[in-house]
């Protein structure tokens, strides 16, 4: 199956899932769209959509799942610059929330390139004797074979044109959740936008309808998968997060989808752990929370410079109404004490 036709069924059912869930929670954000949202809409659709997805399996194709994971690390680097061009974050480099987000930034990137370029000797934590790809691996050859220098050099590009498409998305993604802050229809907006652009391309390039096929197999589960928990309920929580921290904080927990990606590929498809791959998933969880505590001590700083009163302050301001109020019922009973009685006029 063309990997074309996965980004556009993903999304097709991503969007089956998130429409009624919109109109159900939703409903009054109907009344909100307007051509400012669909806009963005399309503009989320297409860099964390069609595009995105499609340069991100691109590069998976030209090397591997553990490159590619590897390479997506570089989006958070990419979000903190745009993020400060955008003025949605402050570089701040002279206090110290700023300077744990740049070498949070930069350890993590750092962890990504060591767990890549770095491997050491073999760690032998475990042994499951299990490898889901070894029908593949004897049908195609042998990896290197397949994955030349060519190959890897496109597939490289690719994955670095993904990344930069994943960091303009949460861009524009924080620019959307300003003017419309509805979680489950921007994303149903956004998987929508994304399932038409990708039926689009996929239509040009696609010739082969069989391949369009869809029956009760492996296929349909595939699809479906990773329509619900890769598109629907991942956009839906990046939507949230951007929503709430920004986009930068969404971007920085990339670097840990490398960690879980090694794990699984240990322990599901045979591949072996290397001492690279512990110092930098230890580097990468160390800039994690570097950046997270950068970030706290930010939202602290702001919190702070709202004046908070203290008890002394409150139990006065409390006294002076009681005053007001007495004097307001002393002028009201004084009036009362002073009105002119009723003229009677006899006839």
């Amino acid at each position: 199956m063309s990997l074309r036709l996965i980004v556009v069924y993903r999304f097709m059912f991503a969007t089956v899932i998130m429409v009624p869930l919109a109109l159900i929670f939703e409903r009054k954000s109907l009344e909100k769209i307007n051509k400012k949202v669909l806009l963005q809409a399309f503009l989320c659709g297409l860099f964390g959509g069609s595009l995105g997805q499609n340069l991100y399996l691109q590069s998976l194709v030209h090397t591997s799942a553990t490159f590619v994971a590897a390479m997506i690390n570089l989006a958070p680097a990419f979000t903190f610059i745009l993020a400060i061009c955008f003025k949605m974050e402050k570089l701040a480099i002279r206090t110290n929330a700023g300077k744990a987000k740049v070498c949070g930034t930069l350890i993590g990137i750092g962890g990504a390139m060591v767990f890549t370029f770095y491997k050491g000797i073999d760690i032998n934590i475990w042994s499951t004797n299990v490898n889901l790809l070894k029908h593949h691996h004897q049908q195609v050859g042998p990896r290197h074979s397949y994955h030349g220098t060519g190959h890897f050099i496109i597939g490289a590009f690719f994955g670095l044109l993904s990344c930069i498409s994943f960091s303009l998305w949460l861009i524009n993604q924080a620019k959307m959740s300003v003017g419309f802050p509805y979680l489950y229809s921007s994303t149903a907006l956004m998987c929508l936008m994304g399932s038409i652009q990708g039926a689009l391309y996929a239509v040009c390039t696609v010739r082969d309808w069989n391949q369009w096929k869809l029956g009760w197999n492996v296929r349909l589960l595939a699809v479906a998968f990773v329509g619900i928990m890769g598109s629907a309920l991942l956009v839906f929580l990046v939507s949230w997060a951007v929503r709430l921290k920004g986009p930068l904080y969404a971007a920085i927990f990339n670097p840990l989808g490398l960690v879980f990606v090694a794990i699984v590929g240990s322990l599901l498809l045979d591949e072996k752990l290397h001492l690279g791959s512990i110092i930098g998933g230890l580097m990468i969880v160390c800039g994690v929370y570097v950046v997270l505590w950068g970030k706290a001590k930010e939202m602290k700083q702001k919190t702070q410079l709202v004046p908070v009163p203290t008890v002394d302050e409150e139990s006065n301001e409390i006294e002076e109404d009681k005053q007001s109020e007495n004097k307001e019922t002393d002028e009201e009973q004084e009036h009362e004490g002073t009105e002119t009685p009723p003229v009677i006029i006899l006839a």
